[in-house]
């Protein structure tokens, strides 16, 4: 059911606000439950193998296993802001928040986006200093230690990625679990060429890719989820396409003006845009082919649209 808030004035103004299916309800919808769950499940599993990756970087040395428990240690934390931005974002809206807490999402992801790349940045500072000053590592334990975090990494990888991937608080969730998964596999790859050639420079060497690797994932998401809380334009909602488009298909349309396109969330996008219609149209009628039109071709259900009589 959708509803709308239509006001006309004798100067022929008329006003609606479309707020798609619902309305501006935020009830918690299953993929919202459903993500929170595998969020919580991988949080749990992270923090609690983290423990053990720790224990294991002290005892054979390794930084690739530190900078990992490192790294789980901030995706603990990082799952555990993801699940609570899923709890906010269920939460209905109120006389002081009309949105409700929607945004969070993005605020989380966008603070998990930070967090990978101080990260790396940390594992890149530390693997210079290794190389600097090369220490004894231990293979033996190395390995086995990584090979237990490998296997930890894979099922939170499988828990996360079965959830919604067009989700930004999810997907900064994934990149952080994959971020570890890497680290483990560089382990497991530095402790076989320490055991086999005593070569251990290859452990600072092969956790520095791998921050690399973290570091763009962090960049990507923060450049992402910025843009959304700057109220940029929304992917594939440019102002001059809009305007072009209405025109050329709403015979009743003489312009489109002052169109504003942003975002609540990555998949909610908003409009707003004021049309000028030809002599003798219906302002109603044609302010619901507005809506339709941005509905069907640009697949916005929130459209607040301002139809007026053309002045000559």
């Amino acid at each position: 059911m959708s509803h709308g808030h239509d006001h006309s004035h004798d100067h022929g103004h008329s006003h609606g606000h479309d707020h798609g299916p619902g309305g501006h309800s935020h009830v918690p919808s299953v993929d919202s439950a459903d993500a929170r769950k595998r969020v919580a499940f991988a949080a749990l599993l992270t923090f609690a193998f983290m423990t053990a990756e720790v224990i294991g970087g002290l005892i054979s040395g390794s930084l690739a296993l530190l900078a990992d428990a490192a790294h789980m240690l901030t995706d603990a934390g990082s799952l555990a802001l993801a699940w609570v931005g899923f709890r906010l974002a269920a939460r209905p809206a109120d006389s002081k928040r009309s949105f409700g807490f929607a945004r969070f999402k993005v605020l989380a992801a966008f603070v998990n986006g930070l967090a990978l790349i101080v990260l790396a940045v940390w594992i890149i500072w530390e693997a210079f200093h290794r190389l600097a000053e090369p220490q004894p590592i231990l293979g033996g334990v190395l390995l086995a230690v990584a090979i237990g975090g490998l296997l930890v990494n894979i099922i939170a990888f499988w828990i996360l990625h079965g959830g919604d991937q067009e989700d930004l608080n999810m997907r900064g969730a994934v990149w952080h679990v994959a971020g570890d998964l890497l680290g483990s596999v560089a382990a497991i790859v530095a402790a076989i060429l320490i055991l086999a050639t005593g070569w251990t420079p290859i452990d600072p060497i092969l956790s520095a890719l791998v921050a690399l690797i973290i570091a763009v994932g962090g960049v990507r998401l923060t450049r992402e989820t910025a843009h959304i809380l700057i109220e940029g334009v929304p992917s594939g909602l440019d102002p001059d396409t809009i305007k072009a488009d209405l025109e050329a298909h709403l015979e009743n349309a003489e312009s489109v003006l002052h169109i504003h396109a942003w975002a609540l969330t990555e998949q909610k996008p908003l409009v707003t845009l004021e049309v000028v219609a030809r002599e003798g149209a219906c302002l109603d009628t044609l302010r619901l082919a507005v809506k339709e039109r941005m509905q069907d071709q640009f697949g916005v259900s929130h459209a607040t649209v301002e139809v007026r009589k053309s002045v000559k």
